[in-house]
C-alpha cells in the first residue's frame, strides 16, 4: 500500500488535495519561497507526517521556530481557531494538537547534544573549501592526509592537523621527492585558515566522540521517526562552516548507509535549509560532488530536501533532480526577479487551469503552487495548494523545556564529555621529544669526547715540556762538567810533563820510598 503525506488542499479556485507519496519521497525536493510566505511552516508539518510514518528526519533549525515541534499546539493559541478553520476548508480529517518525537544537537553543545566529526572524516575536499584554499594549498592539504595515513597517524581535531602540517613543513625536502614541491608559504597559509576556524568556534566541531549515524536514524516506542533539530541561529554567524558541515553529514549518510534500492519509505529525510550557502562561491569540484551525492543517495533510501529564497539558488543539474516541490510566492519587482520567477515556473508541469508565473506570484502566505511524484515517478501537474496547519506548537520553546527534553534524551550523557585519545598530535609531539632528547644525549657526548680530547692533547703538552726542560738541564751539565774536567786534565798533564812536574813527581816518590 503506498503511503501518503497529506501536504494542503483545495478550495475555492483551487485544485485537488495534494499528497507525497512516501514510496517517492527519496526522489528529493524543494521548498522555496520569499521571506515570510510559509516556508517554515511547510517545513514543520512535511516533518510531522514523516514522523507519523515512522521515517526520521534530521533538519537545521537557523530562526530557532521548529523546537515548537516537540510539544502540542494550544486551543489558546491565537491562530488555533484560523487552523481550525483551514483544516476544514481542505478537508483535513481528524486534525489534532500532537507534540512529536525531537532530539536536539548542536555544535557548541549549548542547545543540544554536541556534535562532532573528525578531521579525517571530514576530508581535504570539504576541508579546503571550508578554509577557503588555494588549488596550490589543497594540494599541500592533501599530501599532509595522505602521508598521515600511510604513517598511521590518526588526524582527529585541529590541533592533530596543526602538528602534521608542522611535521610537513619540516620534512618538506624529503617529502617532495615523491610528491613535488611544497612551499612554506602555502603550509603557513594553512595553519592561518586553521587560527580563523578556531577563532569561529570550529574547535569543538572536530573531536570525539563522533557523531554515530545510526543515532539520527530512530524512531521512538510508538514507531515515529525521530525528528533531529541541529540549533543553527549562532552556527549561521559562520555560514561557511554551517554549509560545509550539513554537506559533510550528506556525504557520510551517502558513503556509508548500504543500498537499498527503491524501498517503500525513506530510511531518512534531509531537510537543507538556507541551501544557498552550499552553492555560493562553491568550486566546480564541490557542486559535481554534490550533484553525485543527490544523484546516487536516493538508492540509500535518503531524501534530500532544500529550503531556499529562490529556486535559481540551486545549480541546475541538481535542480532537475528534485521530483517534490513546494513553491511558495516569488516577489519580482525587478527584471531580475521577473527572469527568476519565469525560470521557476518553467520548471513545473503546466496546468491549463491556471498560469503557472502568475499562480507563483499571486499566493498569498500559508499557499504555495506544488507539485509531486506520482505514479510511476512521473511529475505530477502543477496545482495551487493551501498548506496545512501544524499539528505541532507554532513557534520556539523555552529554555527549560529544551533543558528538560534533553535531559530525559535517550543520548543524554553518550556526546557530553569530549574524548582526547592518542593521535597524531600526541604521536608527532612524542617523536619529536625522543628525537629531542636523542640529540640531546648525542650533543652530550660529542662535548664529553671533546672535553677528554683536550684533555689529553694538553696533558701531553705538559708532559713533554717538563721531559725537555729536564733534558736540558742534564746535557747542560754533563756538557759543563765534562768541559771543566778536561781543561783541567788536560793542564796538569802539560804540568808534569815540564821541569817543576818532573821535580813534583821525583820529591813526592823519594818521599815514599825514604818513608819506607
Amino acid at each position: 500500500m503506498d503511503q501518503k503525506l497529506f501536504i494542503g488542499g483545495g478550495g475555492e479556485n483551487y485544485g485537488e488535495q495534494q499528497f507525497l507519496s512516501l514510496k517517492y519521497a527519496n526522489r528529493h525536493g524543494l521548498i522555496a519561497g520569499a521571506t515570510g510566505t510559509g516556508k517554515t511552516v511547510t517545513l514543520q508539518i512535511m516533518a510531522e507526517g514523516f514522523s507519523a510514518a515512522g521515517v526520521p528526519v534530521f533538519m537545521a533549525d537557523v530562526k530557532g521556530d521548529l523546537a515548537g515541534l516537540a510539544k502540542a499546539g494550544r486551543a489558546d493559541f491565537k491562530l488555533h481557531q484560523a487552523f481550525s478553520d483551514r483544516a476544514a476548508k481542505i478537508g483535513f480529517q481528524g486534525y489534532s494538537y500532537a507534540g512529536f518525537p525531537v532530539t536536539f544537537w548542536d555544535m557548541f553543545g549549548q542547545q543540544g547534544h554536541p556534535v562532532r566529526t573528525t578531521v579525517a572524516d571530514m576530508g581535504p575536499l570539504l576541508l579546503s573549501r571550508l578554509l577557503e584554499l588555494s588549488e596550490a594549498q589543497e594540494g599541500v592539504l592533501n599530501i599532509a592526509f595522505r602521508i598521515a595515513d600511510e604513517q598511521g597517524l590518526a588526524l582527529l581535531d585541529l590541533k592533530d592537523l596543526q602538528a602534521m602540517l608542522v611535521w610537513l613543513g619540516e620534512n618538506r625536502a624529503d617529502v617532495a621527492l615523491r610528491y613535488g614541491n611544497i612551499a612554506t608559504a602555502s603550509i603557513g597559509a594553512i595553519q592561518r585558515r586553521l587560527l580563523v576556524l578556531e577563532n569561529q568556534g570550529a574547535t569543538q566541531l572536530f573531536g570525539e566522540p563522533a557523531l554515530d549515524l545510526g543515532d539520527l536514524m530512530r524512531c521512538d516506542p510508538d514507531g515515529r521517526g525521530q525528528i533531529n533539530i541541529l540549533a543553527a541561529d549562532q552556527l549561521m554567524g559562520s555560514p561557511r562552516l554551517y554549509a560545509t558541515f550539513l554537506l559533510w553529514l550528506l556525504s557520510e549518510l551517502f558513503e556509508t548507509l548500504p543500498e537499498v534500492g527503491d524501498p517503500d519509505k525513506p530510511r531518512l529525510v534531509f531537510f537543507f535549509d538556507e541551501a544557498h550557502l552550499l552553492f555560493e562561491d562553491a568550486p566546480k569540484a564541490l557542486v559535481d560532488k554534490v550533484e553525485q551525492v543527490a544523484r546516487l543517495i536516493r538508492s540509500k533510501g535518503v531524501g534530500v530536501y532544500f529550503v531556499t529564497q529562490n529556486p535559481d539558488d540551486v545549480p541546475e543539474d541538481i535542480l532537475g533532480q528534485l521530483g517534490n516541490r513546494v513553491q511558495h510566492a516569488l516577489r519580482a519587482f525587478t527584471a531580475r526577479d521577473r527572469k527568476a520567477l519565469r525560470m521557476a515556473a518553467e520548471t513545473y508541469r503546466d496546468n491549463p487551469r491556471f498560469d503557472t508565473e502568475d499562480a507563483i506570484r499571486e499566493v498569498g502566505v500559508g499557499e504555495a503552487v506544488t507539485s509531486f511524484l506520482a505514479k510511476k515517478g512521473v511529475p505530477g501537474m502543477v496545482e495551487r495548494t493551501l498548506i496545512r496547519p501544524p499539528s505541532s506548537q507554532l513557534g520556539p520553546i523555552t529554555k527549560a523545556e529544551r533543558a528538560g527534553l534533553m535531559a530525559a534524551s535517550a543520548l543524554a550523557g553518550k556526546y557530553d564529555m569530549a574524548q582526547d585519545r592518542e593521535s597524531a598530535y600526541e604521536i608527532l609531539t612524542k617523536r619529536a621529544e625522543q628525537a629531542a632528547l636523542a640529540a640531546e644525549q648525542a650533543e652530550e657526548k660529542e662535548e664529553q669526547a671533546e672535553v677528554a680530547e683536550r684533555a689529553y692533547r694538553s696533558a701531553r703538552r705538559y708532559s713533554g715540556s717538563r721531559v725537555g726542560r729536564s733534558s736540558a738541564r742534564v746535557t747542560r751539565s754533563r756538557a759543563q762538567g765534562d768541559t771543566i774536567g778536561s781543561a783541567l786534565g788536560k793542564a796538569l798533564v802539560k804540568e808534569l810533563r815540564g821541569t817543576t812536574g818532573r821535580r813534583l813527581v821525583r820529591g813526592i816518590l823519594g818521599g815514599l820510598f825514604k818513608g819506607r
